[in-house]
């Protein structure tokens, strides 16, 4: 058992570090967004490509509708810099063999992204996994050695079949779809992306060493019951949050020290305006303060980040396991994480207010900070 009173005193630093999922938006969000992956020490990122319209072209040169990868990377690094920037092309019906093969020769297609159509923010662009199987793209993607990013979600469920205490889309997907497609293609490096369930933990933990999985600051810190005790909008993402014994599943997968499978994703996404007249907005923001969220989860699951063998595991998980999956170079620069509290603020942006979650949940402070 440790101390609380040990972790005033707790400071340690790290290496720069990949969020291997994030939402850098558009227009006038992304210069304050992809800022605030920089000040909580990313040096790489992968941007989802469900913007509006979808990255759904490689080149610019390339037919079809929707921005290319070309384009969208541009404008992420006009409005800042990052040493690594992976933009994965959306998975629609345009989607080709022929783009996959001459964009993996350009270098510029490295991770195709997976929605289940209609299964969260801007994913109605998406294809069934079915027609995906069935079609001749995940041959020419690991003839290609292009990654699949997946949303691990079964489309086209409703009521109990999508939520329920012993079942879910993602339960679903991941007993009857993954085993289907990693049968059907061995050798297809595939990242499974923001995993919420123990049912999920089991696949990848049980899978070949080609899969992956990343896994959010809130879905190690919060369960369901967080989310309906006052309906707390603002923890509302896809997949939501799960039930204690999935987050436990997923606080034991970070927090064992021979982990190399799984690794930090936020899936952050900022929304300015999160209850809609149609629902709410799917999407948690935690640009900022991620690796802070994340050393809370960690203490949370029981380690002490005040040892160095924990810390340790804690490194793995955020700095390490990540950049090696995606082959990534390692970051030579360093940032610092001290047990000091931190006071969050609204952020105020051209494109409107963007409330980070845990203020979004009422609580103003969190026990973590980066050191300047």
């Amino acid at each position: 058992m440790y101390h609380a009173m040990t972790y005033y005193m707790t400071a340690f630093t790290l290496p720069k570090w990949f969020d291997a999922h994030t939402h850098l938006r558009q227009d006038a969000l992304i210069e304050p967004i992809l800022q605030s992956q920089i000040d909580m020490g990313c040096y790489a990122i992968l941007a989802m490509p469900n913007t509006k319209p979808p990255v759904s072209r490689v080149h610019e040169s390339d037919a079809g509708e929707g921005w290319s990868i070309e384009t969208y990377s541009d404008m992420i690094m006009s409005h800042g810099v990052i040493d690594h920037l992976l933009t994965p092309l959306y998975l629609t019906r345009q989607t080709t063999t022929a783009m996959i093969e001459a964009g993996a020769k350009s270098g510029m297609l490295t991770n195709i992204k997976y929605y289940p159509p209609h299964g969260t923010t801007n994913a109605d662009h998406g294809i069934p996994m079915n027609d995906f199987l069935k079609s001749d793209l995940p041959k020419a993607m690991r003839d290609n050695n292009v990654m699949l990013n997946i949303h691990g979600e079964q489309h086209g469920l409703s009521g109990a079949d999508y939520f329920d205490k012993h079942s879910s889309a993602e339960d679903v997907f991941y007993r009857e779809m993954m085993p289907r497609l990693i049968d059907a293609h061995p050798t297809l490096q595939i990242a499974c992306e923001h995993v919420t369930t123990k049912t999920a933990v089991k696949f990848v933990t049980d899978a070949p060493e080609n899969i992956g999985a990343t896994i959010t600051p809130q879905h190690l810190l919060y369960t369901v019951g967080h989310l309906i005790q006052g309906l707390k909008y603002h923890l509302f993402c896809l997949p939501v949050v799960k039930f204690e014994e999935d987050r436990h599943a997923l606080r034991e997968a970070v927090t064992t020290p021979a982990n190399t499978k799984f690794f930090a994703g936020t899936d952050s996404a900022a929304h300015t305006v999160k209850a809609t007249d149609c629902g709410c907005a799917a999407g948690c923001f935690t640009g900022g303060i991620a690796p802070q969220l994340y050393a809370q989860a960690f203490e949370q699951a029981g380690l002490d980040l005040a040892q160095a063998m924990h810390q340790d595991i804690f490194k793995n998980f955020l700095c390490f396991n990540g950049p090696d999956f995606y082959n990534l170079p390692g970051s030579n620069a360093v940032f610092t994480l001290t047990k000091t509290p931190q006071t969050l603020e609204i952020i105020r942006t051209k494109g409107g207010d963007i409330t980070p979650l845990p203020l979004g949940l009422g609580n103003n402070v969190i026990p973590w900070s980066i050191k300047p």
